[in-house]
């Protein structure tokens, strides 16, 4: 059974923001995925975001593809990365984990095969970019027969009616993109997300994390004023990124900047 239910319902109780930052499995070689996952959550993660690296990551900016190309080059395929998963489930089987990516390699895997591994590595839910609702009947309820929820993403241009029709099939939370554009974009309005996501929260009961434009600890507060999670992505990949295979630094820095954000949260 997935584990967001109870998190965010304890995150509601205590009045409390989550903190969720994504980082490219694999990034920048397979071995270093399991040690970074353990020290965001030491760092104030609430849930984790594990991206699966992708050739053609068309919702993604420069930082993320650059991640996926790192991850790829390593060998860093799904497979892989379940197994990866279920390394990090040995020492901590508390925090959710939401794997994020796109269709062709679950398909690639198999629905059923995929469902069954991403159960037994202990995955909490699963979201894909490039899924839509109407295309989700093969695949929704292999996962939801496993206990795993499917989060689905919403745009500042999604319709009323194409709302209505993610609602219908979303579960664990719904993932708000902050602006137009691709990951790593920097054009928040704060403003115009508190719009929208005031428009969502009275056609839904589900948590709503915002993601997209959210750098550092400042924007990470703004965005929790408005949202029950923050998500932070671009920023702390491109902080692995500029360190190479200098692990240690790169664990460092993405460490202090998550640190920051979930002071931030908590004080805000």
């Amino acid at each position: 059974m997935s584990r967001l239910p109870a998190v965010f319902a304890n995150a509601k109780r205590d009045a409390r923001k989550l903190l969720i930052p994504y980082v490219t499995a694999g990034d920048p070689n397979p071995a270093a995925t399991v040690p970074i996952m353990h020290v965001l959550v030491e760092a104030g993660a609430d849930i984790l975001e594990i991206g699966v690296p992708f050739s053609d990551p068309m919702a993604d900016g420069p930082v993320i593809q650059a991640a996926c190309e790192r991850a790829l080059a390593q060998g860093a395929s799904l497979r892989v990365i379940l197994d990866l998963i279920k390394t990090f489930r040995q020492t901590n089987s508390r925090t959710p984990v939401v794997l994020m990516g796109y269709l062709n390699p679950v398909e690639a895997m198999g629905y059923p095969r995929f469902a069954d591994m991403a159960a037994a590595a202990g995955v909490d839910a699963v979201l894909l970019v490039d899924l839509t609702p109407e295309e989700s009947a093969d695949l929704e309820p292999l996962l939801r027969a496993k206990g795993l929820d499917s989060v689905y993403l919403v745009a500042p241009t999604t319709t009323k009616i194409r709302l209505q029709e993610i609602l219908t099939h979303a579960s664990g939370y719904l993932y708000y993109v902050s602006l137009k554009g691709v990951t790593g974009a920097d054009r928040l309005d704060i403003a115009s997300v508190e719009q929208k996501v005031g428009h969502i929260r009275r056609q839904t009961q589900l948590p709503i994390a915002v993601g997209f434009g959210i750098r550092d600890a400042e924007s990470a507060a703004r965005v929790a004023g408005i949202a029950d999670a923050v998500i932070v992505g671009s920023a702390l990949v491109s902080l692995i990124g500029q360190e190479g295979h200098d692990l240690n630094s790169a664990i460092r820095k993405i460490s202090g900047l998550l640190a920051t954000m979930r002071q931030a949260l908590d004080a805000a």
